[in-house]
């Protein structure tokens, strides 16, 4: 046989591998899949526990581009970044990519969750979720969140001199949650709603091999026990709303309440209960994380501080004695909202997200095969000095005006059609927290070692604890 056309016949087979219709394909970004099953989860989760994450990405950034392949959490995956690529995951529609998280974060939240739903689903859910979140409505739970604070701040904080944080701050936004969102009062059953909430949790980032005593292991079984609790609440309001209970008393209400054009609820019990799930876990980590933060920043900047406290107490001496926050007051902490955005810019609680590619798509020149994932890191683009120049410095004034900086750059809450639809109310969390928080108390560190890791949350080392002195009963 010709040896030319041997070699045709053994390379025909890498023809096609290379090729769709006789048109070349680009070819796949840059970097190593690594180790199967494996990858680079492993290094990726370590490096976020010793908080050096973000210099691991941005090793990896100038080794190979803004585009590189790697394998997370059993997947091929492909990491982006930069203003581009924040748009690129934000805008596009469900032709192009999925809103599919890792299988960790889908097997404990489940399938039907914003996280997941594209489309019309997503667009049905996400309409239903905001006409509870809203300012419109939320305005009206301001002096609500504000019993659940005081209530916080006069059994955990009133004459304690000593007080660790985080593990509080936790507690205070779950009992929001569990409060506003769910109608749920304090109780044994509250008690083990928190209890499984946590080992839920604990989870969501990690290689989803389930094992008997993995974290992932508990963590699933947890996430049952979450869900036969919402279940039995959502029957519970099912029954209250057909007695005749106010339709928008809590979320749950709220969604069961919503018709559609049959008459029958719009949004599906699977649909309540992943829903409600993810706003646990967004409401309840992110809050706690920024107010954390915003407190060891307190701590250790007397400047800014001074700041926030000249604004919270011309706020305070506005109002009579223990009169409750309103809309209005919020709106005068414009001050305050700026540290929390420089906050979120410093130490965003989300790390970054994933997408799914639903077809073989192309970007930056590279070809990124359907059904890859693609991972997005939030501040690779808040720590940029092009987009705000000396980066590490805490500056709250750059958001003096919010509208100057370049879409898609300060992405905490994501961005464009895909924000997420409870930044209001964590902005209310948080600014009603601070409050009574900063015009109460003053406290300094206890802690010398002032760093922190993430898990995948950021968490200050020992929780933050801090020595605590009343200025005046609550």
């Amino acid at each position: 046989m010709n040896i030319f056309l041997l070699l045709s016949l053994l390379l025909l087979p890498i023809f096609f591998l290379l090729t769709r219709r006789g048109k070349p394909l680009k070819r796949v970004p840059p970097g190593s899949l690594g180790i199967p099953i494996l990858g680079q989860s492993l290094g990726l989760l370590r490096a976020m526990r010793t908080n050096t994450a973000e210099k691991w990405m941005a090793e990896r950034a100038k080794r190979y581009g803004p585009i590189s392949k790697m394998s997370l959490f059993g997947k091929p995956t492909v990491f982006i970044y930069g203003q581009a690529a924040n748009k690129f995951v934000f805008t596009s529609d469900g032709s192009k990519l999925s809103n599919q998280q890792t299988d960790s974060v889908r097997m404990i939240l489940g399938d039907r969750c914003l996280l997941e739903l594209s489309g019309e689903d997503h667009k049905r859910v996400r309409n239903a979720l905001s006409s509870f979140l809203k300012p419109d409505s939320l305005k009206n739970y301001v002096g609500k969140i504000e019993d659940e604070v005081m209530r916080h701040l006069e059994m955990h904080w009133q004459g304690k001199q000593k007080v660790t944080v985080l593990p509080l701050m936790k507690t205070l936004t779950f009992n929001i949650i569990c409060s506003l969102l769910f109608g749920l009062e304090r109780g044994a059953r509250r008690d083990a709603f928190v209890e499984y909430f946590q080992q839920m949790i604990e989870g969501m980032w990690s290689i989803p091999i389930n094992m008997p005593f993995t974290r992932f292991n508990r963590s699933l079984k947890a996430s049952a026990k979450v869900q036969k609790m919402l279940r039995d609440l959502i029957c519970e309001k099912r029954s209250e709303l057909e007695k005749g209970a106010p339709p928008h008393q809590d979320l749950i209400t709220c969604l069961l309440s919503i018709r559609g054009n049959d008459n029958n609820e719009l949004v599906s019990e699977d649909e309540i209960i992943h829903n409600v799930m993810l706003i646990m876990v967004a409401g309840h980590d992110t809050s706690s994380v920024l107010i954390t933060f915003i407190i060891r920043l307190l701590a250790n900047d007397k400047t800014i501080l001074e700041a926030v406290l000249k604004e919270q107490e011309e706020i305070r001496n506005s109002k009579l004695s223990r009169e409750l926050l309103t809309w209005e007051d919020l709106g005068k902490m414009k001050y305050t909202w700026r540290v929390a955005m420089e906050t979120l810019r410093t130490t965003p609680p989300i790390f970054g997200g994933f997408r799914k590619t639903v077809e073989d798509i192309e970007y930056e020149g590279y070809l990124i095969p359907k059904g890859w994932q693609i991972f997005w890191v939030t501040s690779m683009t808040h720590m940029d000095g092009d987009i705000f120049p000396e980066p590490s410095k805490f500056d709250p004034d750059r958001f003096g005006n919010a509208a100057a900086i370049p879409p898609y750059c300060f992405v905490p809450f994501g961005g464009g059609p895909r924000i997420c639809p409870g930044y209001e109310f964590a902005k209310i969390e948080t600014l009603v927290t601070i409050h009574p928080l900063i015009t109460h108390f003053t406290w300094k560190l206890c802690c010398k070692d002032d760093s922190f890791r993430r898990d995948p949350m950021p968490v200050p080392t020992q929780g933050l604890p801090v020595q605590l002195v009343s200025k005046k009963l609550l």
